[in-house]
């Protein structure tokens, strides 16, 4: 059943959201760090690399998805917010239909240029066989983690985050114990990872389609018909107006993410391997932000399909509360652990100095990335979600990029100021946000 997020307390509404939000993506980052660790255990280097490669793709591509379905969250939530069941049938429908297409093209697309996409990422030679069969057991499983991100796009709309946290929980486990069948049992090696990982989103949709037709406790409270299924061209438009900005600005930021890591690399082995631990230290540490994003966008859609657009605008100083503090609190800690944490991942002194002087200035990013994702959430829920592209497409291409560039070669000896260029990225970020949100005019709801 849909849930009211546009009565009650704001805090708790957020609260409600974004915990189980919060689970679901540390899971899905755990049974991704596992399969890494599992063929780690069972494989060589150059298995190691197919999986690690291979998964750096696939993340890319899930990023893709999940951005494309917000439009579909953003105009279910409103129409929860508005008490349109059927608008709710409607735009399920026809989210159905457009991304069954979708998957299946990019499905045929990805597979034709499965070698091409493995050379271009300048994959080892003793890494290229399992990288490809890697790719490809994977790209085959695209329709059913297409279904899975549009099924959890479609809870998130309802106001519901425990249910696709339920379903991820048992892909997880299931993806786990796989990973030590295939891989240390039948020594497939990266494929055997690959297939752990289709089968697992595989028996996750199927759970989550029975749960929601037989199901007293996960249910979507609304009946689709056949004509829910008709193109419905004012509502695909909406649809591809608030999700395509998102999923170019999730892909621009992956790419910006690719020329840092290109930058580090022509610095030597140790400065590479230390950008690399300090990306999934604050990979980590991200979760926050991006689910208070989520959280933001999902509550505030439902008070303004509701009428209340003052509530949507407290629902977001709330989420920019929460996600700078915890990112305040994340800066002055890393300045005490940063050492010992990174202690964890290499014994290397070298990498240990060098990613210490990343992570001290970069894990501020934490704190004011987490403003202007809030504020994404707000122009995605607004229906304004090229908003979001632009600013993160003008720190990017201004600052965070060359930034990194010319701190790599002005100061070759220190990562510190690459973290601040980075940090002034998402400064500027912050300040095309507030500007634009003191010029905007009240959002409107697209549900009519």
């Amino acid at each position: 059943m849909p849930r009211n997020l546009y009565e009650g307390s704001i805090l708790k509404n957020i609260g409600i959201f974004s915990i189980p939000f919060l689970i679901s993506n540390f899971l899905q980052t755990l049974y991704g760090m596992a399969d890494l660790f599992i063929v780690g255990q069972f494989t060589d280097a150059a298995g190691i690399t197919a999986v690690a490669v291979g998964s750096q793709v696939m993340h890319f591509v899930t990023v893709i998805l999940v951005g494309l379905t917000m439009g579909s969250t953003v105009l279910i939530s409103q129409a929860v917010g508005a008490k349109r069941n059927r608008s709710i049938s409607r735009i399920l429908g026809n989210t159905t239909l457009v991304f069954c297409v979708l998957a299946v093209l990019l499905m045929a697309v990805l597979l034709a240029f499965c070698p091409q996409i493995v050379s271009l990422l300048s994959t080892p030679t003793e890494a290229v066989e399992g990288t490809v069969n890697y790719l490809i057991i994977c790209f085959l499983g695209i329709p059913f983690i297409t279904a899975y991100n549009v099924i959890a796009a479609a809870f998130r709309g309802l106001g519901d985050t425990k249910s696709p946290m339920y379903f991820i929980t048992v892909a997880c486990v299931l993806n786990i114990a796989l990973d030590y069948l295939f891989i240390g049992g039948l020594q497939m090696g990266a494929s055997g990872a690959a297939v752990a990982t289709v089968v697992a989103q595989t028996f996750s949709v199927g759970l989550s389609l029975w749960a929601i037709k037989y199901s007293r406790r996960v249910n979507f409270g609304v009946t689709l018909s056949r004509k829910d299924f008709k193109p419905h061209k004012a509502l695909l438009a909406a649809i591809a107006k608030i999700g395509i900005p998102v999923a170019a600005q999730d892909g621009f930021i992956q790419v910006s993410f690719l020329f840092i890591t290109l930058i580090a690399n022509s610095r030597g082995l140790e400065i590479a391997a230390a950008v690399g631990v300090v990306e999934k230290i604050i990979c980590f540490l991200f979760l926050v932000p991006s689910a208070m994003l989520s959280t933001v966008s999902a509550v505030s859609a439902q008070n303004i399909g509701a009428g209340s657009f003052d509530r949507a605008r407290k629902t977001l100083y709330c989420g920019m509360g929460i996600a700078a503090g915890f990112g305040l609190f994340c800066g002055i800690l890393f300045q005490f652990i940063s050492e010992p944490v990174l202690a964890l991942f290499t014994e290397d002194p070298k990498v240990i100095v060098f990613g210490t002087q990343y992570l001290h200035a970069y894990v501020f990013d934490c704190m004011v990335a987490g403003i202007h994702f809030c504020f994404s959430g707000y122009f995605c829920a607004c229906g304004r979600s090229i908003i979001s592209f632009v600013h993160n497409a003008i720190s990017i291409v201004t600052l965070r990029v060359p930034g990194a560039y010319f701190a790599s070669v002005w100061y070759p000896d220190t990562l510190f100021p690459m973290g601040i260029a980075t940090l002034t990225g998402s400064f500027l970020s912050v300040v095309i946000c507030v500007v634009v949100y003191f010029s905007i005019k009240s959002p409107k709801s697209h549900i009519k």
